[in-house]
């Protein structure tokens, strides 16, 4: 597989915003979602003080990278963790505070072109998804096994599916007669249950669907409830974080907490507001930015790319 295809998403504007953070010497850079690495060899290419930290819970994405990464030596320093694990890391690694932290929530290029991963709604594979295939439970094993009920919940929270109930019914149909191993019998499935009208709109009507199962499969939303607060904690006053998000679920989260951090938190009426309840953080993006036309045209994948960043300006005071 050749690793020149992958073209990191919106990356030029990803270094300019913790750029000014990652100019000391000492700095420390985590690349939370590490990928193919094409992040993390730009971050150490362009700010060759900085030491780099990268998390990825996918071993395949950890060889790979480690391949590409190796010409920087001890620089880069790269761990089989979930990204919410960030604190036990920095802690391991005697690492107190961050300047810099980037999050790529997309699918690695990597998981999506890997045929047998079972992410891609294109192609026939096993219906596997796992982020991690050394643990937890498959993409299959949620759609023979779950609660028809629980089913409808996950492909309206996680995928945004209006049709979640035609969808579900017509699975636990299918999954009485058969279990369900491969992709495209559920590609299939999902276009006899729809709708004329609802597959005219938005691309594969299995999107959705797929999109649902991954996050269910590896508990994306709950580990980036987490995973945000946490890294915001790693970094030091004057540190700034990057988040690219791909949907609305994951922008939502980003969101929230950065609009948390650079709230003024004192009761109304104050004359004038202690310390402990000034903003923590500095927005540093209006709203989501999005790629520019020109990076879609040549980069299909960065199509619904939102980027967030922010920067800590005081310690918390609890």
């Amino acid at each position: 597989m050749s690793q020149s295809r992958h073209v990191p998403v919106m990356l030029q504007r990803c270094l300019d915003l913790l750029a000014p953070a990652l100019q000391r010497p000492d700095s420390v850079v985590v690349d939370c979602t590490l990928g193919l690495g094409g992040h993390s060899e730009a971050l150490l290419t362009r700010f060759p003080e900085a030491r780099l930290v990268a998390l990825d819970r996918d071993k395949e994405a950890l060889r790979l990278s480690g391949e590409r990464l190796a010409p920087f030596g001890d620089r880069a320093t790269l761990v089989h963790a979930v990204y919410d694990e960030l604190p036990e890391v920095l802690d391991r690694l005697g690492i107190a505070r961050v300047q810099g932290v980037l999050f790529d929530l997309g699918v690695s290029s990597m998981q999506l072109d890997e045929a047998d991963r079972g992410f891609a709604y294109a192609q026939d594979a096993p219906l596997d998804m796992r982020m991690d295939q050394t643990t937890g439970v498959s993409a299959a094993e949620v759609l023979n096994t779950y609660p028809p009920g629980e089913l409808v919940r996950i492909l309206r929270a996680y995928g945004e599916e209006k049709q979640a109930k035609r969808i579900v019914s017509a699975v636990v149909r299918e999954r009485d007669k058969e279990p369900f191993t491969n992709s495209a019998r559920l590609v299939e499935l999902i276009r006899n249950a729809l709708p004329q009208a609802a597959k005219r709109t938005g691309g594969n009507p299995a999107k959705r669907t797929f999109q649902a199962l991954r996050i269910e499969v590896n508990g994306e939303l709950s580990v980036l409830e987490r995973a945000i607060p946490a890294a915001v904690g790693a970094i030091d006053v004057g540190g700034r974080i990057a988040v690219l998000s791909y949907h609305s679920l994951e922008d939502r989260l980003v969101k929230q907490v950065f609009a948390a951090g650079a709230a003024n938190t004192a009761p109304p009426g104050l004359p004038v507001v202690p310390e402990r309840y000034q903003p923590r953080l500095k927005l540093l993006t209006r709203g989501a930015e999005l790629p520019t036309e020109e990076e879609v045209a040549e980069n299909r994948r960065a199509a619904p790319a939102r980027l967030r960043g922010a920067e800590r300006i005081r310690e918390s005071i609890e």
